[in-house]
């Protein structure tokens, strides 16, 4: 965590969208929500000010990564649909691969683990799709292949989480 809070310090008061975004994952790795929240949502309203798309869609998705490290899993899940249905539209393959597996985990985190299955099943074939390497392509299976024993697990429980509850 030092190197992260180095890198924090070097990028200092910049507030390029670039900066803005990567000040925003720092915040998240160092456990400081709020701030992140805060320069997360920064980056969103600077991405729609320049008006490039693409550039917006990530900064939701790591704007979502922040509310779902903060327990607000709901909202996550609403931004992060959004945020592949609107990749899918465009056919930004890599943009949706990275909403995909990031809502799976806000699903995993939910005990939903049938949905988790199939947005990282869903990665699984977008990164290979996109000629992700071999090792990012095995730590997408070795996502699935968790996430399938969590899945395995509550179906032999007896039930799911569909009753709403978290």
């Amino acid at each position: 965590m030092g190197a992260a809070r180095e890198r924090l310090d070097e990028l200092g008061s910049l507030r390029s969208l670039s900066a803005l975004n990567e000040k925003t994952v720092l915040l998240r790795l160092l456990d400081r929500l709020d701030e992140a929240l805060e320069v997360g949502n920064e980056a969103v309203r600077q991405a729609r000010f320049t008006g490039d798309r693409e550039q917006l869609l990530g900064a939701r998705v790591r704007r979502a990564q922040v509310l779902q490290y903060q327990g607000k899993l709901d909202e996550a899940i609403i931004e992060l649909t959004g945020c592949v249905d609107e990749a899918s539209g465009r056919e930004w393959t890599a943009l949706q691969a990275f909403a995909i597996q990031n809502r799976g985990k806000v699903y995993f985190d939910m005990a939903e683990y049938e949905n988790a299955l199939s947005d990282m099943t869903a990665a699984v074939f977008l990164r290979e799709k996109l000629g992700a390497s071999p090792a990012e392509i095995e730590g997408a299976l070795t996502a699935v292949a968790v996430v399938q024993r969590f899945s395995e697990a509550q179906r032999r429980a007896g039930g799911s989480s569909s009753d709403g509850s978290h």
